[in-house]
Order: structure tokens, then sequence, then C-alpha cells
């Protein structure tokens, strides 16, 4: 009898399962979400902004590279690079921005991909540069940016915001010196003897980052000019791109060999002494750009490698004085901070422009 009623059991437990497995499941099953159609021609537009341009022009018989992406209609952010690298600097950072900002990058005479007329050819000033791109974004129809300025692009952005302070829209400065203070350190001190001397010998030399250029070359009385040659080494190369950072496994070689093949070239070496010689032009026309932070008041983001020996912090903090609206970012890396913090940069720069130049249009 009990093994009837087993079974009776048995058998009403499979008549449940089913009659649920036959009944209604829309009860009981999760719904897909609806796939959502892909427009391909904003994905097409998307990459097609994002992809660089690598272009030229010639502005005064001279031919001006320049690197190039994002939709016009943007907000423009004019890149000015720095000693001894080219618009080659910016080249990660241009793509990561231009799916919503407008970017431009040139390369300086004697610098990158643009001509190198020989010194006897061309004047080789900071005066001279700063015109030059300033024709350069007249022709490219640049009639409001945002400035990015890195070491020498400094001293020429300065002088296009004091010049055209109605096309400014905001300032983005990296390691880009605008105050004594931020010269005020042993690499400099035979630089600034060489702006009253071409000629000295052992001037400035005797400090600490110096006694290591002289003992390498084992000359004690080395003149200023000599010193200044090592600069366009290799050597002093690579040294700008990995002292400071946290890791130099995340620094490329490709940095130091691209640069290095264009500061090789015959006569470039020459260049690059007559603007060490003409940088003694900046510091007079400090107080002239800092008038012009005070008056304009640019918003301002500064994202500085605080372990810079060239540019040191030092040079951050006093733009503190002179700008109001100011985001201040000291990041733990060295002189190309881009290298090692380069998506830190772009975020903040994401943020900054959002906030400070996209909203007020």
């Amino acid at each position: 009898m009990k093994s009837s009623v087993n079974t009776i059991a048995s058998l009403g437990l499979l008549v449940s399962i089913a009659l649920l497995a036959a009944a209604p499941l829309s009860r009981h099953v999760v719904q897909a979400a609806p796939t959502m159609p892909v427009n391909a021609d904003q994905v097409r537009s998307t990459y097609s902004h994002r992809q660089v341009l690598h272009r030229s022009i010639k502005i005064d018989g001279v031919d001006i590279f320049y690197r190039e992406a994002g939709p016009t209609d943007a907000p423009t952010i004019l890149l000015l690079h720095g000693f001894p690298t080219s618009s080659h600097m910016f080249r990660n950072l241009i793509p990561a921005l231009a799916d919503e900002f407008h970017l431009v990058a040139p390369d300086y005479p004697g610098y990158g991909n643009s001509s190198m007329p020989s010194v006897d050819e061309f004047d080789y000033s900071f005066d001279h540069f700063a015109q030059i791109i300033d024709k350069f974004t007249e022709r490219l129809g640049l009639d409001r940016y945002s400035l990015y300025v890195m070491d020498y692009g400094a001293p020429v952005g300065f002088r296009l915001a004091a010049a055209h302070p109605e096309r400014i829209e905001s300032l983005i400065i990296q390691n880009g010196n605008a105050y004594v203070e931020g010269i005020d350190n042993d690499f400099w001190e035979p630089i600034k003897e060489y702006w009253k001397d071409r000629s000295a010998i052992n001037k400035g030399l005797d400090n600490a980052w110096w006694k290591n250029v002289k003992a390498a070359y084992k000359k004690p009385n080395m003149s200023n000019e000599d010193a200044l040659r090592f600069l366009v080494t290799l050597g002093a190369t690579q040294w700008q791109y990995t002292n400071g950072v946290r890791n130099t496994e995340t620094i490329s070689p490709d940095n130091w060999h691209v640069t290095q093949r264009l500061l090789d070239r015959p006569g470039n070496a020459e260049i690059q002494l007559q603007l060490f010689y003409d940088y003694g032009s900046n510091p007079p026309l400090y107080s002239s750009w800092q008038a012009y932070f005070r008056q304009y008041q640019p918003p301002t983001l500064i994202v500085w490698g605080a372990n810079d020996e060239i540019f040191p912090a030092a040079g951050a903090h006093p733009y503190k004085r002179d700008l109001e609206n100011l985001e201040f970012h000291l990041l733990d890396t060295g002189h190309f901070a881009l290298e090692e913090d380069g998506q830190e940069i772009a975020d903040l720069m994401r943020s900054f422009l959002r906030r400070r130049v996209s909203a007020s249009r």
C-alpha cells in the first residue's frame, strides 16, 4: 500500500512539473534589453575626428609642419612644444581629446618636420617664432583658441597672448616659465652667463649640476658654449625624458631617438645655441606677461611635472599671485609630463575646458 502511495505521489510530482513546464513563461523570464541601432555615420564621424592629420603650410617662405585633429567648429587648442622636441610630444594627447576639441600643433622652424634654414639664413629668436606662429594661426583662421604652452612654448605663447588677448580663451601651462623664480637654479647659471657673454669661460659651471658635465668631458675650464653643446647630445636628451619620472620603463625610447636624429642634423646645434642665447630676451618680458595675467585673468590650468630640474615647481607657484581663475596640479613626474601622465593631463584638460570654455560659448 505504501508503494502505491509513493507511486501516486511521484506521479503527482511529475504532473506538477509538467504543468509548470507547460505554463506561460512570460512572468518568469527576464527579457533582454532592446538593442539600440548603431549610427554608422556617427561612428565614422567620431573616428574621423580622432584621426590626426599631418600637414604643412608655407609662412614667410618657411614650411611649417603641423598636426591637426578634431572638429573645426569645436573649441580650439593651440599646442606649442618645448626644447628639444616638436609636435611629436603631443602625438598621444591630440587623439585623446579630438572627439570634443579641435587641436593644432605646429613645429617651429628648425624643429620636427618644419624647414630648417641655417642660422645665417633665418632669425632664430623667440620674437620671430612668435611672429611665425601668429601668422600661422591667422592663415588657419584660428581667431579664438586655448593655449597649451610647455618649455619654449611659454615665451612663444605668452607673446601671442599679450599681443592678442582677445583671442585667448584659456591657458594650459605645463612646465612653462614666466617668473624669475623658475630659472633661479643651478641648471640656468651658465646659460645666464652666456646671455652676457657668448665667449664666457667657466662662468656658472661650478655648481653641482654642471660639475658633472665638466668631469665627463675632462675639461676643468670649459667654455660655456662647449658646456651648452652637451644639451644637444643623446645623453642629455635621454636625461630630459627620464629624469624625475616614477618609472623609466613607461617612457618610450622612441622619444629620444626621434628627437636626437633631428638634433644631429648638420647645422642644428648652432640653431640650438642661438636659441639658448636668445632665451635671454624672455626674462625682461616677464613683467608684461604678468600684467597680462592680472588684467585679463584668462582661465588657467597648470599641470606641472614637479620633479623637473630645468623648470622646477618653484616656477609654477608664482602664477598664483597673478591668476585668480587658476586650477593648479603638481604631478609626480619630470620635464615631459605627458610621457608618464598623459592620460591624467588629458582628463584634467577635458574637465577644465568643458567648464571654462565650452560652457561659456
